[in-house]
């Protein structure tokens, strides 16, 4: 069964990391296309594949992109949310470009990639937006006032558009991943004494690892999910119970 046989998937952040699993995921259920934004010209190789340098901060960039997918194909099916950068520091010593730096990508870089992205789903009346957030959005941690905030304020996002976009009926569904820790790239700057506590409070005594979070976005995706609206599911192996 190929599930997204068809569809049109766009993919924030999609170079590296959580992004780059995603996309390599997805280009397996058949897709019609998945657009990959980055700032970086790389990332997963596919025939389904279009690697787009866009800078998601940019307001008329991220405008002009939307207006691209709808020449091309007239539709987008499904949009991951996941560009985000950390600038981690104590709150009385982060400095005003961490958080502002923070805040511009995580969360209006979100904003707007949305707001360029949805007006096709209200065309078609279905679609499945997802954020990538964070366990940090929801419970906080120390040195990250900025990201926290910002990965907060996704799940603000979500739950407002999960009952604004289909206020004219319809189906467009919006949802949040919030892991915790992944092993990723990002998660071996982590020093040890940081991380190994981490490990030893998940009842599943590991990371997690990139291909559990897209699998989930891939059911999230798909039809498979077409009841779940405005959830937050936490993929962190049971790490906050």
């Amino acid at each position: 069964m190929n599930r997204l046989e068809g569809k049109v998937v766009i993919i924030t952040g999609g170079a590296r990391g959580i992004g780059y699993e995603i996309c390599r995921r997805f280009s397996e259920e058949n897709p019609s296309v998945i657009y990959s934004l980055d700032l970086a010209e790389t990332g997963y190789q596919h025939e389904t594949m279009r690697l787009v340098k866009l800078n998601i901060t940019d307001r008329k960039a991220t405008a002009a992109f939307g207006k691209q997918v709808k020449e091309e194909f007239g539709r987008a099916d499904v949009l991951i949310n996941n560009a985000a950068i950390t600038r981690d520091a104590m709150l009385y010593k982060m400095p005003e470009e961490s958080w502002d730096a923070v805040i511009d990508v995580n969360l209006k870089g979100t904003f707007n990639v949305t707001q360029a992205i949805a007006p096709l789903m209200l065309e078609q009346k279905k679609g499945s937006i997802i954020c990538i957030s964070s366990g940090s959005g929801v419970y906080g941690n120390i040195g990250q006032t900025n990201y926290a905030a910002s990965k907060a304020g996704l799940i603000g996002m979500v739950y407002t558009w999960a009952k604004e976009l289909n206020l004219k009926g319809g189906e467009i569904r919006s949802n949040i991943l919030a892991p915790d820790i992944v092993e990723t790239e990002m998660a071996k700057s982590i020093p040890a004494k940081i991380l190994e506590p981490f490990i030893e409070r998940t009842p599943l005594k590991r990371m997690c690892k990139p291909i559990e979070v897209a699998n989930t976005a891939l059911f999230l995706a798909s039809d498979e999910s077409s009841f779940i609206n405005g959830q937050v599911i936490c993929v962190n192996g049971g790490l906050r119970l």
